[in-house]
């Protein structure tokens, strides 16, 4: 047993010494391989890295190449863009422009359709269409612009017809010359012409058909020779007043109802006013020599409101002053009844006769309208009837209440005088008696 633990202590330690030998054998040999890994994944990465370093240096080359074709790109597209607008802008003007020369070609075509010029329009190719018009357009000024006679027929004011020389002035204004009467032609419906009582036309004619010199010409320019123009009337005030319609046909009664009112009014007023101080005078002078009765006597043949003033006044001289006033103002109170008469009404006229004018232009605009409504502008004499309405009335009401408010102010202002010279009479009559009672 003594052998034996050492000896086992010995073998444990050969064990031992045998194992550690293999462990760091084993530990050199994993070291040895690390070692080789280590060395080798260094290569790798030195390896790895050098390629990333060249694929990158590519990448960076594709790149750059890349943003080069795409600013290209971009500057092409934003020309292209360019273009595109420029070519959407020329595509709008070439279409107004179309448009403008269709518009130009079929007012052209309308134009000269009537001078017997019919132009034939190809849709593919306006600029033949344009050429014509403008050679047919010049040829057509020259020929409107000048001088030419031709042998025709014109109508005389009482119907007759007679042959003559026509010398045309363009197309603008027509003479008639013959042996028994010239002057200036005007259209009478349906290219007729007739002779218009133009004054001095027919010397005018006659200058021009032989070349003469004129310092006036006498001449009657029309726009188209189909239309009528009818002969010149000289309108009358009953004529104005029917074109005025019953609007105006009203205010002309209502003129002459103010006019009449007027007139009784100033005779009204003459009456009150007649011998004013001359009857105020001589009733002070009978009353101071005479006394009361006799002065009352003198004034009983007149009639007018200083009259009848008068004697109220001197029926109560012999109360009190105030009493005696009173009595003055009350009688002068009762004749302003009568001096103002019709006053009210003639102003009231003076006011409603340009509100009737006002009327009848609106009734004579609404007329307008509807035939505008129904037939269009094409005939103004059609147009002629409304606004006849439309212009007379105001014109008739402003012509009623003009003359008549002046009136009526100047005739207001007249009685307002005649009521003052009224109580300034009976007040120097009043004070004159009482300085001898």
């Amino acid at each position: 047993m003594k052998f034996l633990l050492p000896l086992l202590i010995a073998l444990s330690l050969m064990l031992h010494a045998k194992d550690s030998h293999s462990l760091e054998r084993a530990y050199a040999k994993e070291f040895a391989y690390l070692k080789a890994q280590k060395k080798m994944l260094k290569e790798r990465l030195t390896t790895v890295t050098r390629e990333n370093a060249e694929h990158l240096k590519v990448a960076k080359k594709k790149i750059n190449t890349l943003q080069n074709v795409v600013l290209q790109r971009n500057n092409t597209s934003a020309k292209l863009a360019e273009k595109l607008f420029r070519s959407q802008q020329n595509a709008l003007v070439m279409s107004d422009d179309t448009a403008l020369i269709e518009s130009v070609l079929m007012q052209s075509t309308t134009m000269l359709k009537p001078f017997s010029k019919e132009i034939l329009v190809d849709a593919n190719n306006y600029q033949k269409a344009l050429k014509e018009i403008f050679i047919n357009s010049d040829a057509l000024i020259k020929e409107l612009s000048s001088l030419h006679t031709t042998k025709g027929k014109f109508y005389l004011s009482d119907g007759s017809q007679i042959d003559a020389d026509i010398l045309k002035v363009g197309n603008i204004a027509t003479y008639g010359i013959s042996q028994d009467m010239s002057g200036a032609l005007v259209p009478a419906g349906v290219n007729k012409l007739k002779l218009y009582n133009t004054p001095k036309a027919s010397a005018s004619a006659l200058g021009l058909q032989n070349n003469t010199p004129l310092d006036t010409l006498n001449i009657f320019i029309y726009e188209n020779s189909n239309n009528e123009i009818a002969d010149v009337v000289e309108k009358t005030s009953l004529d104005v007043i029917n074109s005025g319609g019953m609007i105006g046909w009203i205010i002309v009664i209502l003129g002459l109802v103010g006019l009449l009112l007027a007139l009784a009014r100033v005779l009204f007023l003459a009456n009150a006013s007649s011998s004013n101080n001359t009857l105020a005078k001589d009733a002070l002078s009978k009353l101071l020599s005479s006394g009361k009765d006799e002065a009352l006597n003198y004034l009983k043949p007149f009639k007018n409101a200083t009259a009848r003033v008068l004697k109220a006044t001197i029926r109560n001289l012999d109360r009190d002053r105030e009493h005696i006033e009173d009595i003055v103002a009350e009688a002068i109170l009762h004749e302003s009844g009568r001096l103002d008469r019709f006053s009210s009404v003639i102003i009231v006229i003076a006011a409603v006769s340009p509100l009737l004018g006002l009327l009848g232009t609106v009734t004579g605009m609404i007329a307008t309208f509807d035939i505008i409504t129904e037939f269009g502008t094409g005939d103004p004499k059609l147009l002629s009837g409304g606004i006849s309405i439309a212009l007379v009335t105001t014109e008739l009401g402003l012509i009623v209440a003009i003359p008549i408010l002046m009136v009526g102010n100047l005739l207001g202002g007249w009685a307002e005088r005649v009521k003052d010279n009224m109580e300034h009479s009976c007040l120097h009559l009043i004070n004159e008696y009482n300085k001898f009672h």
